[in-house]
């Protein structure tokens, strides 16, 4: 695998080929773990496992039921596991899997460029606007 890092463009144009190209096999794995939530859970997950109500209270804004569904998703697609704790009230701690752990890097710069960039495009998406609207 190329380093996007180190790659130049005749070795960024080879991986955009042998992406488009092998895309019935990238698409299914994509839409895994690129939908709304997966990055976000994650990310709170990596450095510690976490019960249920911690991860729902660091990622504000998601419903139970989203997060139900895709610590359900992420199990089935071997990417966090889910411990019942001996506890009174019996508790569930999820955990991530070395799988899950090898996206690390890569989402750890995705979120970068987002805290980076989030707002150019914030003020290109404005001046795009105004334009449709001027024009």
């Amino acid at each position: 695998m190329i380093s996007l890092d180190m790659a130049n463009d005749t070795d960024l144009e080879q991986l955009s080929e042998q992406a488009l190209s092998n895309m019935a096999r990238l698409r299914p794995v994509l839409d895994k773990i690129a939908d709304k939530w997966t990055i976000m859970i994650l990310t709170v997950l990596c450095p510690k496992p976490s019960r249920f109500n911690e991860i729902k209270r660091r990622l504000h804004g998601i419903t139970h039921k989203a997060l139900a569904d895709a610590l359900k998703r992420l199990e089935r697609n071997g990417l966090v596991t889910r411990t019942v704790l001996p506890t009174a009230p019996i508790g569930v701690e999820y955990a991530i899997t070395p799988l899950g752990h090898s996206l690390r890097q890569p989402f750890e710069a995705l979120c970068a460029w987002a805290l980076d960039h989030g707002d150019a495009m914030t003020e290109a998406s404005a001046a795009h606007d105004h334009a449709r609207k001027a024009g």
